[in-house]
């Protein structure tokens, strides 16, 4: 696989659609994903697979696309100005997970791959994507497996992957207007063709492959603790920063919108439920003050608990 095989990454992708989609069907144990396919007018479609009021997951979704188009959108250009006028074709797999229970944290991950072609030039390609952890009430345990994780999922690649792309995943999930981390984050990466097709291609299915391992033990250790209407308001006010990053800065969600995907299936990663209060402060001391103190903040996780 010396060369660009677009046909080998699509049919990864749709194989993890499915692995994910029958794994977290289970760990609900109570609601389904509902499917629907459908066609992008200027090219290309997907699936779009969304759950609803389940016995964990109060919504949730996970896309997959695979869309092309005549010129590059504003989002894509802006960083990579060289992209400017060039077709493209896009495909990734996309999901969003929202727990009912504030115990259990919300979670992204989104793998994908692009080209960009000019005639009578050589295609520009490139892998992206990564995975990022959203709690409500922290747990250094979680955070520390979600993080080993990742790690072990960028070992073998000839570098310092992880630290890299840990990095990147905090300073791209972070709220500039809030001055605050979205979570506790996890790995971002975009731009990879370094390692040539074959070894990205399998560096994205590392990470892609290691979403379930890192998120399932965090969802059956938290979703039986109890929780109250305060836990719950909390929730809903913490998703408010979840919107905010997602309508303002996520690259993803301009991306689709400039390339006229589909409305729905980008906007699947909102929560069903949010609050916002003006002002809000938690009480010193508080476990929701703690989550500010302790947990989003960037941090070592790996080394927890030797960390300062």
């Amino acid at each position: 696989m010396s060369a660009i095989d677009i046909d080998a990454v699509k049919a990864y992708l749709q194989g993890l659609q499915e692995e994910i989609c029958d794994k977290l069907e289970v760990l609900d144990g109570g609601a389904s994903f509902e499917e629907e396919s459908w066609v992008r007018e200027e090219g290309g479609g997907g699936r779009s697979r969304v759950m609803t009021d389940g016995e964990i997951f109060e919504k949730g979704g996970v896309n997959f696309s695979h869309v092309m188009g005549a010129s590059m959108p504003g989002s894509a250009t802006a960083h990579r100005p060289e992209l400017a006028g060039r077709s493209f074709e896009a495909m990734g797999v996309s999901l969003v997970m929202h727990p009912l229970n504030p115990r259990v944290p919300t979670t992204h991950m989104n793998v994908r791959f692009f080209v960009a072609m000019k005639e009578g030039e050589e295609p520009i390609w490139w892998f992206g994507g990564g995975y990022d952890l959203t709690p409500y009430y922290g747990y250094e345990e979680d955070c520390k497996h979600w993080h080993e994780v990742a790690q072990e999922a960028c070992e073998g690649f000839g570098g310092e992957q992880y630290v890299e792309y840990k990095s990147w995943c905090d300073k791209y999930f972070y709220l500039k207007h809030r001055d605050e981390p979205r979570g506790v984050g996890g790995v971002f990466f975009d731009d990879l063709n370094a390692l040539g097709f074959e070894e990205s291609f399998r560096f994205m299915q590392s990470i892609g492959n290691s979403f379930l391992p890192a998120y399932e033990p965090i969802v059956e250790r938290r979703k039986e603790e109890a929780y109250g209407e305060r836990e719950r308001e909390f929730q809903l006010y913490r998703r408010g920063r979840y919107v905010e990053f997602n309508l303002v800065f996520d690259r993803g969600t301009l991306f689709g919108l400039q390339s006229g995907g589909r409305t729905e299936s980008i906007l699947m990663s909102l929560p069903p439920l949010v609050r916002w209060v003006y002002g809000y402060e938690p009480a010193p001391g508080s476990e929701e003050a703690r989550l500010y103190t302790d947990f989003l903040r960037h941090r070592d996780w790996v080394n927890w608990p030797d960390i300062s």
